[in-house]
This record gives structure tokens, sequence and C-alpha cells, in this order.
């Protein structure tokens, strides 16, 4: 099938463009603050470990948004095509799934909001309501890419003898333990992100939720078989 090549070529650059960008924005901040606006952290970190910093302040300011904000254009562009063709994907083995729409808007949706995410990232207006905008359409990417893809993994798992010719099983598994994992990680931290004493916490939960949510694309690309056809 086409459109499993078309999702097996695009699933790697999800999560190549993300991944590079945002660390390289770190790498940046921490090593060449010099060119950097006042403000920026510069202190050595590693915020998958230590949430020394978050994201948004890794890449808001000039010059790394001028690398993350394209960076972020481009992905959702991919997601919307990655979507589109995985809904190709389910009618070709069930037409009539009922969680096909469910599985498109959730994921669609997802690829909309980090394109508003990245729109906004580094406009700077000193009010509450904006801040709390912000927060609201990043956590809603997260929770969309995470309905989207467990919705997609159930989908897997109920004709999972129907793809045995085109997946490799093992990282169908991994993919249902990260997404299990993402999931209830997320729950757990919902109560603590209104509260400013789990800065740290939040910025590491933020990183790896991030990296979580990339590497399920990267496990898409190596599940799907090579196809002639």
């Amino acid at each position: 099938m086409t459109s499993i090549q078309k999702v097996r070529s695009i699933s790697v650059w999800i999560f190549i463009i993300p991944f590079i960008s945002v660390n390289v924005c770190l790498l940046v901040i921490t090593n060449f603050h010099q060119f950097l606006v006042p403000g920026v952290p510069i202190d050595p970190t590693f915020p998958y470990l230590d949430g020394g910093v978050s994201i948004s302040r890794t890449v808001r300011n000039f010059p790394m948004y001028l690398l993350f904000k394209p960076a972020m254009f481009i992905t959702s562009y991919l997601l919307i095509r990655y979507w589109l063709n995985t809904k190709n994907i389910i009618n070709n083995f069930n037409r009539d799934y009922k969680n096909t729409k469910k599985i498109v808007f959730f994921g669609v949706g997802s690829a909309i909001l980090l394109s508003v995410h990245a729109l906004f990232l580094g406009v700077k207006f000193e009010y509450d309501i904006y801040k709390l905008f912000r927060r609201v359409v990043m956590l809603s990417f997260i929770v969309f890419e995470l309905i989207a893809q467990a919705y997609l993994i159930k989908f897997f798992y109920e004709i999972k003898k129907d793809l045995e010719n085109y997946i490799n099983i093992i990282y169908l598994k991994i993919k249902r333990i990260l997404i299990t994992i993402l999931i209830i990680v997320s729950i757990i931290a919902i109560p603590f992100l209104p509260f400013d004493n789990f800065k740290f916490l939040k910025h590491a939960l933020e990183w790896n939720v991030f990296l979580g949510v990339i590497i399920f694309y990267l496990l898409t690309h190596l599940m799907w078989k090579k196809t002639n056809s």
C-alpha cells in the first residue's frame, strides 16, 4: 500500500526535525550565551534529568526561534500528512471502523495546535490570560497526540492478525508500552502543573513527554516493513 510507505517515510522526519531543532537550541543557550538575549538560562543543564530549563524558554528567544519555529511548522505539516495517510491505511483494513474520525480529529488537531504554539512563541505580552493561553495550547497538543496515538494502537491490536505481513509486532508492543507510560505520567503530573514549587519537576516531565511523543513516530517508522505495493 502506498499509504504505508508514505507513513513510514513521514514518521521518521516527525522524529528527526523536532529532536534536532530543540536540542540544537539547548546546546546554543548553554554554550554560546554571549550571543543571546539577557535572561536566557546559561548554566549547563541536562533538562531531561534536572529540569534546569523549560522547552519554551530554550527556544523562544532570538536566534533560537529562527530555527525552532520553521521546524515546528514543517512538523505540523508532516503530522497532517501522517494522520491523513493513516486514515487511508485504516480504511484499507476496515472502512467502517468506528473510531477513524476520532483518530483523524485528534491527530490533525494536534498538528494545528502545534502550529498555533509555534506562531505565538516569542510574542511577549505581560498578561496572565496570554500566558494561560500558551500553556493550554501546549497541554492540548500533548492531550490530542496521546488520544490519537492511543486510539491508533487500539485499532492495530484489533486487526493484529491482518497486519502480520506489514509490521514488526515487537515495535507495536513497544509503542503500546510507551503510550501507556506517557498517559500515566501525564495524568499524575496534572495536579502539579499550577504550582511553581515543582518547577524543575515540571520541566523534566515536559522534556521527557516531548521525547516520548516523538519517539512514537520513530517506532512507527521501524514498525512498518518495506513493501513494494
